[in-house]
């Protein structure tokens, strides 16, 4: 079985930097993370081991009892930075400048006198920074829950790490909906979601199978995986090597390998040898 690595697979630079700006701190006892850093399952427990405080994602209204308070690269809102600052909180902030793009994009939206309606995931921490500083919105998670809007204005974003074809499918049916309605789209998907996309669509005619390597909370590598199915071809979703089964892949003589956008290095490397291992040859 041979193992063949999408062009473009893992990291992106926004994961890249928060990780640098927090490997260079020497006190980690005085800084609090505002929710998960990435991702990522195996960089939150190196984290925990460090001795970094964490604030869980769905408890971000606490007050964290650290002097420092680091911001993620997922980014919160404006008056979420404002709140933390009158509790005295210095902030750390290694959110993603992609990320932030997709917030001044939604704020002139608003400005501008347009309802937003952000394409992405309800809940997720991007998304929740994001429509904290709206007063008229929506989340839009898939085309099925598109309706005809009470507004005569709608301006339509997207969540950084939305696949492009999930994009382009809600925003067509949004303005099918809301055919007398004008209709403005801001494209703010993120170049590195656009690039582990394309690189996985040039893989899969070229493969039987395809593992997706990245945390189980993940927006952007479960729409990998996702990607993957609506092509026909099978994809695994893992955190690890461990997850891997050999019953997956038989029958299979090539086995495509990506991973999300917060997927250490090492991580895939493991994940690609443990392949290797079940299949026999070097991989291409």
């Amino acid at each position: 079985m041979d193992v063949i690595r999408a062009e473009v697979l893992g990291m992106c630079f926004g994961v890249r930097d928060a990780l640098a700006a927090i490997g260079d701190m020497a006190d980690p006892s005085r800084v609090t993370i505002h929710g998960q850093l990435v991702h990522n399952e195996v960089v939150v427990s190196r984290l925990r081991v460090r001795g970094f405080g964490m604030t869980e994602e769905d408890a971000r209204d606490e007050v964290a009892p650290t002097p420092a308070v680091l911001v993620t690269a997922h980014g919160i809102s404006d008056r979420e930075r404002t709140r933390l600052a009158d509790a005295g909180k210095e902030l750390i902030d290694t959110t993603c400048p992609l990320v932030r793009r997709v917030h001044l994009a939604a704020q002139k939206l608003q400005r501008d006198g347009y309802h937003v309606l952000v394409i992405g995931r309800q809940g997720h921490v991007e998304v929740r920074g994001i429509v904290e500083d709206l007063d008229s919105f929506d989340v839009v998670p898939d085309v099925a829950s598109v309706h005809r809007y009470p507004h005569a204005r709608l301006g339509v974003i997207c969540q950084s790490t939305t696949a492009p074809r999930v994009a382009a499918e809600v925003r067509a049916r949004i303005e099918r909906e809301n055919a007398h309605t004008e209709v403005k789209f801001v494209d703010t998907t993120c170049q590195p979601t656009r690039d582990h996309q394309r690189a996985l669509m040039e893989l899969l005619p070229n493969v039987d199978a395809v593992v997706v390597v990245g945390g189980s909370n993940s927006n952007n590598t479960r729409e990998l995986a996702a990607l993957a199915r609506s092509r026909g071809v099978p994809a695994y979703h893992v955190g690890g090597a461990a997850d891997l089964r050999s019953e997956w892949f038989t029958g299979c003589r090539r086995v495509g390998l990506t991973a999300g956008t917060s997927t250490l290095d090492e991580t895939v490397q493991e994940v690609e040898d443990a392949l290797i291992r079940l299949g026999g040859p070097a991989p291409l």
